[in-house]
């Protein structure tokens, strides 16, 4: 765990938490260590460029959290730089929960999953809702031209801090292709 994901994440609960039940000392080191996890390295833009979906959470004005499942080709999740990522909002059951949130504050925190392999990456940062055609180049960058999908908006993710987590309790899952895969050719 970088430094800057720790600082931004663990609230003085969390760190009065930590201390009682002695995981806060771990913690210290971790934040003295000056890893920051702040920029994106050629390992995070693999893993991502392999994700077809993930799960995205923003803050209601009143404060209530909402998670999203985002869905689309492999790599429709964009890293446009070591600290920012794009994707192509299409539509689905209209009602705005995530956009219209945004509106009203930008901080999401999304969380990429690769069960078969037991590995989750969290990513914190600020989202902004770009209107299809009002930027023709980030259009083209995160297009996805053979995904029967109307693009209704842009989310640019300006990347705060991430953290790859334990694996402790994923419990693997396949697609029907992993399992194809690992199939013997005489089965399929």
């Amino acid at each position: 765990m970088g430094h800057k994901f720790a600082q931004t994440i663990f609230s003085s609960a969390a760190k009065a938490l930590q201390k009682r039940y002695g995981s806060r000392a771990a913690y210290e080191r971790i934040a003295q260590s000056g890893v920051s996890h702040d920029s994106l390295s050629a390992n995070e833009i693999d893993f991502i460029r392999e994700r077809d979906s993930f799960y995205m959470a923003s803050v209601t004005a009143d404060g209530w959290p909402y998670i999203q499942h985002r869905g689309g080709p492999a790599g429709f999740l964009k890293v446009l730089g070591p600290k920012a990522l794009a994707f192509a909002d299409f539509s689905g059951n209209r009602q705005y929960i995530s956009a219209g949130n945004l509106t009203e504050n930008d901080r999401v925190s999304l969380f990429l999953m690769d069960y078969p392999h037991r590995t989750r990456l969290k990513i914190l940062g600020h989202a902004h809702l770009i209107e299809p055609g009002s930027e023709p180049e980030l259009d083209q960058l995160v297009a996805e031209p053979d995904y029967d999908a109307e693009v209704e908006r842009i989310f640019r993710i300006e990347l705060i801090a991430y953290d790859w987590n334990c694996p402790q309790h994923i419990t693997p899952r396949f697609t029907l292709e992993e399992i194809a895969l690992a199939m013997p050719k005489s089965s399929r």
